[in-house]
């Protein structure tokens, strides 16, 4: 087990100090079992849905086979299926009920009953969000991802950060840091091709960076306007944040007590 060490930066983009990242970024990449957790983590969001487990059956026809009967359906030269009969006038014989039939069932409805959840074993899990970890520190992984940003991964920084307040404030110091072409990139965005653009997505946008941070900070609000970027607390997060789209390699940039807190965490 190698021991990784990375620098801690200050506002201004100055180095003050080394600390030793947690066992968890030294694990091999598994893109196997990151594209089984992103999925099922995905699958635990998908609302179910089905018809109406009637629908197309409520109706008094039906088929008999009698011969000799009054309203006999064999021997009369009609296909045998479901069909009105009775004092209905010009309904009469008509086809109900199957699939085949106007207002007939549907033959293969989608039910609400259905699962859709795809399940995981613990340790899947958290082999894959050590490995997607361990992704977000190869700079070949991050960059492909289409990430731009030239350095040491992943970037720390003092713990200060978390208390600014003002966006144009968060700017400064995140381009101070290096990620100004990042922020450029995540303004990025892209029509939809299809029918998505009638659903309230017509558009199409970037992950850019994800801050990590220890607690309810100032920050949190501060880095909301900023276009593809994500934050999250370090207990919050997850293969999917890590590894969009099972794409294992994001620009990460944590807080000090945010990854002495993963430390202990994983």
């Amino acid at each position: 087990m190698i021991a990784l060490k990375t620098k801690i930066y200050d506002l201004n983009g100055n180095m003050r100090g080394e600390i030793e990242l947690p066992r968890a970024f030294n694990t091999p990449y598994r893109p196997d079992i990151i594209k089984r957790a992103v999925l099922s983590l995905q699958s635990l969001r998908r609302q179910p849905y089905g018809t109406d487990p009637l629908a197309g059956k409520r109706t008094s026809a039906h088929y008999h086979g009698l011969r000799h009967y009054r309203w006999r359906m064999m021997g009369v030269e009609m296909s045998r299926m479901a069909r009105l009969h009775g004092k209905i006038g010009h309904l009469m014989w008509r086809a109900r009920f199957v699939p085949h039939a106007v207002k007939g069932r549907k033959a293969q409805p989608p039910k609400a009953e259905k699962k859709w959840e795809q399940k995981i074993n613990k340790k899947e899990m958290l082999l894959a969000f050590k490995s997607a970890l361990g992704a977000c520190c190869n700079l070949e992984f991050v960059t492909k991802s289409g990430h731009r940003f030239q350095g040491d991964l992943p970037v720390i920084v003092e713990d200060i950060f978390e208390k600014i307040k003002k966006t144009d404030d968060v700017l400064k110091v995140l381009k101070t840091l290096g990620f100004e072409k990042e922020l450029e990139r995540g303004k990025d965005k892209k029509i939809r091709a299809g029918k998505g653009k009638e659903r309230n997505r017509k558009y199409k946008k970037k992950k850019s960076l994800l801050v990590v941070v220890s607690q309810d900070c100032n920050v949190l609000k501060a880095l909301k306007n900023l276009a593809g970027v994500d934050v999250c607390f370090v207990n919050d997060l997850n293969v999917e944040l890590l590894a969009p789209g099972c794409n294992a390699g994001r620009l990460i940039l944590f807080t000090k007590s945010a990854l002495e807190m993963l430390g202990k965490m994983k």
